[in-house]
């Protein structure tokens, strides 16, 4: 496979048509026979790569270049989930207008070339799949949820987290499922799965999906400061999923696609191995 192959595939598993702007290739490469992959991939891990022989390294999280310089643009795809939990799509803008802006702020002073250029330096493959593997955790989270809290109409938190915890990456995980509002027999109400669209809305859109009727956000992590408001206000709960173990959860679909097409995939960085 080529470079171009693998973004296509990492879109088709996500059904995304375009590639997003958290996502794409840094360093083309043919003919990949092996892949190191992990959630957060640097320079160091470029030049593990060259230890190892592999033909491509793949990081999670944006790792240079577009895909790091695009990345508030990708957070409006929040308004969409915003929209099915009820929210007007005038109020899901104006809930993330504010953390979309920190975000960008905060990025147009970063360095994007960092690893970017160690790649090109060397002459590695180097590409970043971020949107499409969070879309496969989220989905398949999603339907985790669904299926076990299904004939719960009272489901308490402690449900959440049992139905989590069947979970192969959520079971090897050092950093388990967490309640960060809320007690174990608080009753969930209706849940809603957060883990695609670039990073945490912020205060303001956690409490959006609060007043649109949703009891509990399950998300990959949660900012201290959104914690803090939500217990003050007393609005819902908090299940905070997980931050490498819920990654690795859309990066392992993405991984057994690979392989079905004959890559030697070696995990690194984060990624927890269901097997």
């Amino acid at each position: 496979m080529n470079t171009k192959e693998i973004l296509d595939l990492a879109l088709q598993l996500a059904g995304m048509a375009e590639v997003p702007g958290d996502t794409g290739i840094l360093v083309e490469g043919e003919n990949i026979k092996r892949v190191l992959i992990g959630v957060d991939m640097g320079t160091a891990e470029i030049l593990l790569a060259r230890q190892l022989g592999v033909d491509l390294v793949i990081g999670h999280h944006p790792v240079g270049g577009t895909t790091r310089s695009q990345f508030p643009e990708v957070m409006k795809r929040q308004y969409d989930k915003m929209i099915e939990a009820g929210l007007p799509i005038n109020r899901a803008q104006k809930a993330l207008a504010k953390k979309i802006g920190q975000v960008e702020r905060a990025g147009h002073a970063g360095n994007y070339d960092q690893a970017w250029s160690a790649a090109r330096l060397l002459n590695m493959p180097f590409m970043g799949i971020h949107s499409p593997t969070d879309v496969l955790a989220e989905r398949a989270v999603e339907a985790k949820l669904e299926e076990a809290l299904k004939d719960k109409p009272r489901a308490t938190l402690q449900d959440i987290l049992d139905a989590l915890n069947e979970m192969p990456e959520y079971q090897k995980t050092l950093s388990k499922p967490v309640i960060r509002v809320g007690s174990a027999g608080d009753f969930a109400g209706k849940p809603v799965v957060i883990m695609a669209g670039g990073t945490n809305g912020g205060v303001d859109v956690i409490k959006a999906y609060f007043d649109a009727g949703i009891g509990t956000t399950v998300s990959m992590h949660m900012p201290e400061d959104v914690i803090t408001a939500v217990k003050e206000q007393n609005i819902g709960n908090i299940v905070v999923a997980g931050h490498m173990a819920s990654d690795s959860i859309g990066l392992n679909v993405f991984i057994k696609a690979l392989q079905e097409r004959g890559l030697e995939v070696i995990r690194m960085s984060g990624i927890i191995d269901p097997s």
